[in-house]
């Protein structure tokens, strides 16, 4: 995954001295819920550094609204056009310790997002794969992920406040 510009400005500064990020996930659904029809399902990558299947996400930039991030990182990644339902969750990451020995922490929000138009498929190097998923036919992935998806997918009123820290490893 690209380091953001401003990412690489604030390391020339601070080193490896922890950061603290905001990152903005997206769990576009497609189905019932939806408006749709057909079976309710949900857009993940297969990263490319490390295989995982993720939901949509990426670091907002400086001044960006972060429901705004979660729709441009859609379109980025898989090419789909996204409309934004609601905040789902927001949660905050453990350390995380990456190989070059910088650190950071991330504010994570979630947004349930509603697909709108294209086809799914890669759109940048990021990402190995993109594919549709039946909610009750995930791939193997990280629980926070499982977590962020069955919040979104839940249509709950709320904005779920999740004070367990996320614990991840670099790129989960």
């Amino acid at each position: 995954m690209p380091t953001p510009e401003f990412v690489r400005s604030l390391r020339e500064k601070v080193g490896t001295s922890p950061l603290w990020l905001v990152g903005s996930s997206a769990v576009v659904l497609d189905g019932p819920s939806t408006g749709s029809g057909g079976p309710e399902r949900v857009l993940l990558v297969r990263r490319a550094d490390n295989g995982n299947w993720t939901t949509i996400a990426g670091i907002v930039e400086p001044g960006e609204h972060a429901a705004v991030a979660a729709v441009r990182e859609v379109l980025e990644e898989t090419t789909v056009v996204a409309e934004v339902e609601r905040l789902a969750a927001l949660a905050v990451t453990d350390e995380i310790v990456y190989e070059n020995g910088d650190r950071t922490s991330y504010t994570t929000l979630t947004f349930r997002c509603r697909y709108v138009s294209g086809e799914a498929r890669v759109g940048d190097d990021e990402s190995s794969e993109v594919a549709w998923f039946p909610l009750d036919a995930l791939p193997p992935m990280h629980s926070a992920q499982v977590r962020r998806i069955r919040l979104a997918a839940a249509d709950r009123p709320d904005t779920v406040m999740d004070y367990e820290v996320e614990l991840h490893t670099p790129g989960s």
